[in-house]
This record gives C-alpha cells, sequence and structure tokens, in this order.
C-alpha cells in the first residue's frame, strides 16, 4: 500500500522516434535539476508502460508526461486530468499510449487506481526515426517542465483542491 501523500511523475515515448520521445526527456530533465520535492517519484516508463501497474497503483496523484496528437502548432502545452485522458490517447501515436490506458483500466479494476491523474503534455512537431527532438519542441521543453513542477507545486499546498480545467497552452 501506498504511503500518504505518494506522488508520481512519468515519462513515457519512444527515445528513438524523436518527439515522440519527448514525455522521457521532460523526466530525465527534472531528475538532473532537482526541481521537485524528494517525495515525488519520477519514472522512465519509456514505452514499457504494462510493467508499471505495482509502481502506479494507489497513488495520490500521477501525472502522465506525453506527445499528445491534437491541433495547434508543435510546441503547444496541453493539460488534461481525468476522463479525459483515454480519449487523449484515442489518438494513438504510438502503441505505448494504448497500454497507459490499459494500465490506468486495470488499476481501477482492481481497486487501487490514483486518486488523480493527470497528463502534461506537447503536441509533436516530428515523429520520425531519429534521437533529435524538433526545434520546436526542445524549444518548449522547459516549459513543460514547468507544467510538471507547478502541478506538483499546487497538490503540495492544497491537496485534494481541484487544480483547474483540462486545457492547451502556447509554448
Amino acid at each position: 500500500m501506498a504511503a500518504p501523500g505518494r506522488m508520481v511523475v512519468l515519462g513515457v515515448g519512444n527515445l528513438v522516434m524523436s518527439d515522440e520521445g519527448l514525455g522521457v526527456h521532460c523526466v530525465e530533465r527534472l531528475q538532473l535539476s532537482g526541481a521537485l520535492p524528494p517525495e515525488v517519484t519520477l519514472i522512465d516508463g519509456g514505452t514499457s508502460t504494462s510493467e508499471l501497474l505495482g509502481d502506479l497503483e494507489d497513488l495520490d496523484l500521477l501525472i502522465i508526461v506525453d506527445a499528445v496528437a491534437g491541433e495547434g502548432p508543435p510546441g503547444r502545452l496541453v493539460r488534461l486530468e481525468g476522463d479525459r485522458i483515454p480519449a487523449a490517447f484515442s489518438n494513438k501515436l504510438s502503441p505505448h499510449q494504448h497500454g497507459i490506458n490499459d494500465v490506468l483500466a486495470t488499476l481501477r479494476l482492481l481497486g487501487r487506481a490514483p486518486g488523480r491523474v493527470v497528463l502534461l503534455g506537447m503536441i509533436p512537431g516530428r515523429i520520425a526515426l531519429g534521437f533529435e527532438l524538433s526545434p520546436e519542441v526542445e524549444a518548449a521543453l522547459p516549459a513543460l517542465a514547468a507544467l510538471v513542477v507547478a502541478e506538483v507545486t499546487r497538490a503540495t499546498a492544497t491537496p485534494g483542491a481541484a487544480q483547474g480545467p483540462d486545457q492547451e497552452r502556447p509554448p
């Protein structure tokens, strides 16, 4: 059973598919920066989301960081919460996104779902074989990391409080 106040920031994506790996890049940078409190667990989920079931059960807050298919320019930030997350992953950029929906559904079925789930992401500019992020996504990555830090800060300052509407934000 998870300790009270347990939070995980889960970066997912495929690092060899350019912007598809932006969630992993963001979590790596957050790890290096030390910007999050020590009680927040950072996980590089890569594309192996089905193996994370044990790491994600009974959380108070799960923040998923990932590329999100949507309208708008590359680098546009996206914040979704709760029931809107499975719909966001219906426009799959990668097979791991189907796996996230499966993991969240399994956790609900087991009665071990996180209290809150927030998806913080970005519209990708390029999904193609390659390790480099597109210039637009690279430029917006610090803003995405800041959004993660702000989400954690709000959650730790006012546990259980609503965090505002779902929205897309320019970088």
